[in-house]
């Protein structure tokens, strides 16, 4: 009977192209993840038709990782994404944020209607819903790789950069794109996205598409060293990245304004942006085709020294020539996030079998609550520091994060692939 079992769900993979999924569930995570940096992109429009304050402003770019936070350190609790089917819960993730995010379009805009705190409840729900959308999207890419695994998520979290960029493409092509079609484009891309993953993808067999609940299960998964040292990595990473991704296009728009002696340029800031978030893209599946020959930790300290090298000179960029600043964006663009899905792979390498969700949910929970901090304390910088050594506070976290992944690339060998079952 075990036998007879096994060489069914052998048969089964034989049959399924791992690849395919892969394909599948990129497209996917990039519909969906456009729902996150939708109304980052169109920023300057909200502000201007709701009044927005420099409080409510930072809170409307803070209120997306706020919810994310508060939805995966939930999931991560009561372990949602290993006692329910990951795919359904990406898919219900991608329902319940596409709701929020396109009720945007219909906050009273009226005087004393409260407008900025809907807006900003409405972001934060959007967050919430994306977290059973990203760690889940990533457990199921696990699922179908063992010793291609770096590969795997770094396409996925290729597709995740895409779409994070997106709105940015929007915004920069027309200005005159009205914000509200922004939002509901976004949703109609996360719905599309959820139906995707829960028709076209399947469950790989190398974890556990569910498991029971186990109220132990975070601190089981943290008790390893291993998952602990890829976790501090990854908050060095975390404290640089979504900063970079949020405030580059202000950067860049004061950057060409000084530079010109005319006012910055809304347009050219989303467009540099955008350039510096899809070019994570490329840099995320390079860096997983070079993981898993030569080391998934090593190529992620080497990133994160790349990238913490650029914030360390961005300043001397400022008021440089426009093609320039375009190809240092994309430089740091793709050393940035280069380092991303291989911490993820590494903690989803030594976690236990049957809780790869719930291991991949913390770590991306205090992740996203680190960058609560950087995100708010870099317009603050720009206040006292001006925007062109503002960046220079972002230096420490990936220098750290390196450090920290020399314990585990030098005294912690790989284990062994997991057998499917």
């Amino acid at each position: 009977m075990v036998n007879a079992s096994a060489g069914s769900a052998s048969s089964a993979f034989n049959a399924v192209s791992p690849s395919t999924q892969l394909a599948w569930l990129s497209l996917a995570m990039f519909l969906g993840m456009t729902m996150w940096f939708s109304a980052t992109a169109a920023t300057a429009p909200i502000v201007a038709e709701f009044h927005l304050t420099p409080a409510a402003t930072a809170w409307l770019t803070m209120a997306v990782q706020g919810g994310f936070v508060i939805g995966t350190l939930v999931s991560a609790f009561l372990n949602l994404p290993d006692i329910i089917n990951p795919r359904r819960l990406f898919a219900i993730g991608c329902v319940i944020g596409a709701a929020a995010n396109a009720a945007l379009v219909g906050v009273d805009v009226a005087p004393g209607a409260h407008g900025a705190v809907t807006l900003i409840a409405l972001r934060g729900a959007t967050g919430a819903a994306l977290a059973w959308v990203y760690p889940p999207g990533m457990k199921v890419a696990a699922g179908w790789f063992d010793k291609q695994r770096g590969s795997a998520l770094g396409i996925l979290i290729g597709a995740l950069t895409i779409g994070s960029a997106f709105p940015h493409l929007l915004a920069s092509a027309s200005a005159t794109i009205p914000w509200r079609t922004l939002m509901l484009s976004a949703s109609a891309f996360a719905v599309a996205g959820g139906l995707i993953v829960v028709t076209l993808v399947g469950d790989g067999p190398y974890v556990a598409s569910s498991a029971r609940f186990d109220p132990g299960a975070v601190a089981r998964v943290f008790a390893d060293r291993a998952t602990r040292l890829a976790t501090l990595g990854y908050l060095g990473h975390m404290w640089e990245l979504y900063a970079v991704w949020t405030w580059i296009a202000a950067f860049a728009s004061a950057s060409f304004g000084v530079a010109s002696g005319a006012t910055p340029s809304s347009p050219a800031g989303s467009t540099v942006a955008f350039a510096t978030i899809a070019s994570g893209a490329l840099g995320s599946a390079a860096a997983g085709f070079f993981a898993d020959r030569i080391g998934k930790a090593r190529i992620a300290a080497w990133a994160m020294i790349a990238s913490g090298t650029c914030c360390a000179i961005a300043g001397f960029l400022f008021r440089a020539p426009a093609p320039l600043v375009f190809v240092f964006a994309v430089v740091w663009g793709v050393a940035v996030v280069a380092d991303s899905a291989q911490l993820s792979a590494l903690v989803a390498e030594y976690s236990p079998r049957d809780h790869v969700g719930t291991a991949l949910t913390i770590q991306t929970c205090a992740g996203f609550l680190l960058t609560m901090i950087s995100i708010r304390l870099l317009p603050v910088a720009a206040q006292t520091l001006g925007w062109q050594w503002a960046f220079i506070c972002l230096v420490p976290g990936p220098f750290l994060g390196a450090f920290a992944l020399r314990g585990l690339r030098d005294a912690l060998p790989p284990r062994p692939p997991q057998s499917p079952s």
